[in-house]
């Protein structure tokens, strides 16, 4: 969790940043006021773009050789692009270099965090006790919202001791440089932990099987487990716009169309985050009492209507109910970002867990959350109404509604025992891939 919290961190310094300072001074000056806010998203987007490369790179050798040495490598990467990107110089004074440097970084980024999250939720779950998986496997989706928390808290101090002129020409580069310090705290937790005993079994298994022959996980976990991929990938789809619309789209919206004050937006998306780092292991451990799916389902209804009742607050102007609006949102992402950790992991067998749970993960961000800001802004741009949006929010509600409905409960399985399912099955010869979610779960209790 700790070492997550410092990848969140340093990838949504970047969300804010794209919306607040990037867009003025990476970028040629523009008339239209969301002309460069979209330029910014691109660029925003492109971390998305990375990272199921990142997962997939991350995935193959995280299974290979473990998943702490891989999650050593990624907090190094994404500190390293983190602390130039403080560094890089302006439009202004580099021309169009400028904003290539920061999408060459900003893809290395990307690739860092797309193997972070696999590697991280897997030694939780690993590690944890079955009928205890939900609730130990959500405490590192807990360092999404404190990550962002402390990116937020960074530049909101910076914008109140500084004025408008420090502030964009460097004070906002003093969040990115003190990724080093943090990454170095993270980076020493982690040499303190240890791959899970369920992963040394199957590593040692594979690796007497293969006899010197190259296998790859990737094209293990697309031959025998493309259904399961399919749905993890569809079951990310709502959670994950939802969140880059209540949480980075809604800076856009607040700033630019209801001229709200940036400082007293970043001090609501701060408190609104504190309330969705608590809520997490609430509902992950929810979902060892009750079920992953029930939990995930009622995420999902909610999100189909919160478009229509966030953005009426927001017109208010009400501080409490901007508030409450952003809160909420959050609340609904966490019944389902909290279950996906240990429905995931549930999934996939051991030797292709790092790699399944990361494809189903990273993949979506590309078509969700990436492009979630860009359309939010242009539906505004064009439209100046709420409503597209909306819309918008609920259709990717319908999308992972479809994708539960394949989805069997898992809660109590048992992760040994569904390699014991994934070993037969390589026994007998079957090439036949198994379902969306595979067969119905074993010793479910």
């Amino acid at each position: 969790m700790a070492g997550t919290i410092v990848e969140w961190y340093e990838f949504f310094l970047y969300a804010a940043a794209a919306t607040l300072v990037f867009n003025k001074i990476f970028f040629p000056p523009s008339e239209d006021p969301f002309e460069n806010i979209i330029k910014a998203f691109l660029t925003y987007a492109v971390g998305f773009v990375s990272r199921p490369v990142g997962g997939v790179i991350f995935g193959h050798f995280g299974d290979k050789y473990g998943r702490k040495k891989l999650l050593q490598v990624a907090i190094i990467l994404v500190g390293s692009t983190t602390f130039l990107m403080g560094c890089l110089p302006t439009y202004g004074k580099v021309g169009l270099i400028a904003p290539i440097l920061l999408v060459v970084l900003r893809f290395l980024q990307g690739i860092a965090v797309g193997g972070e999250w696999g590697g991280a939720i897997l030694l939780a779950a690993e590690h944890s006790p079955r009928k205890e998986r939900g609730f130990w496997s959500s405490w590192p989706q807990a360092a999404l919202p404190i990550g962002a928390l402390m990116a937020t808290g960074v530049l909101l101090v910076l914008s109140w001791a500084l004025d408008d002129h420090a502030f964009l020409s460097w004070g906002w580069r003093v969040g990115f440089w003190l990724s080093v310090i943090i990454v170095a705290i993270g980076y020493y937790i982690r040499t303190k932990i240890t791959d899970a005993a369920i992963f040394q079994e199957a590593k040692a298994e594979v690796e007497t099987e293969a006899a010197g022959k190259p296998v790859s996980s990737l094209a293990e976990v697309l031959r025998h487990y493309p259904g399961r991929v399919v749905t993890a990938m569809g079951l990310r789809f709502s959670e994950n716009i939802l969140y880059y619309v209540a949480v980075t789209f809604s800076i856009t919206y607040l700033s630019t169309h209801m001229h709200k004050n940036t400082s007293i937006i970043l001090l609501l998306i701060l408190g609104a985050h504190a309330v969705h780092a608590a809520s997490l292991p609430a509902f992950g451990r929810l979902s060892d009492r009750v079920g992953r799916k029930p939990i995930f389902v009622l995420g999902v209804v909610l999100t189909a209507v919160w478009g229509f009742v966030a953005f009426p607050a927001f017109n208010t102007g009400s501080d409490g109910l901007v508030l409450l609006a952003i809160t909420s949102g959050l609340i609904i992402h966490a019944l389902m970002y909290a279950t996906e950790p240990a429905l995931m992991a549930e999934m996939f067998p051991t030797r292709v867990r790092y790699t399944g749970v990361s494809l189903g993960y990273q993949v979506t961000s590309i078509f969700a959350g990436s492009m979630a800001p860009i359309i939010g802004t242009l539906l505004l741009s064009r439209f100046g109404s709420w409503v597209p949006i909306a819309i918008y929010i609920s259709a990717g509600a319908v999308v992972t509604g479809v994708a539960t409905v394949f989805l069997h409960e898992t809660r109590g399985i048992s992760l040994y025992e569904l390699d014991q399912a994934d070993r037969a099955r390589r026994a007998a010869g079957s090439d036949v891939p198994e379902g969306p979610n595979g067969a119905e779960p074993i010793s479910v209790r």
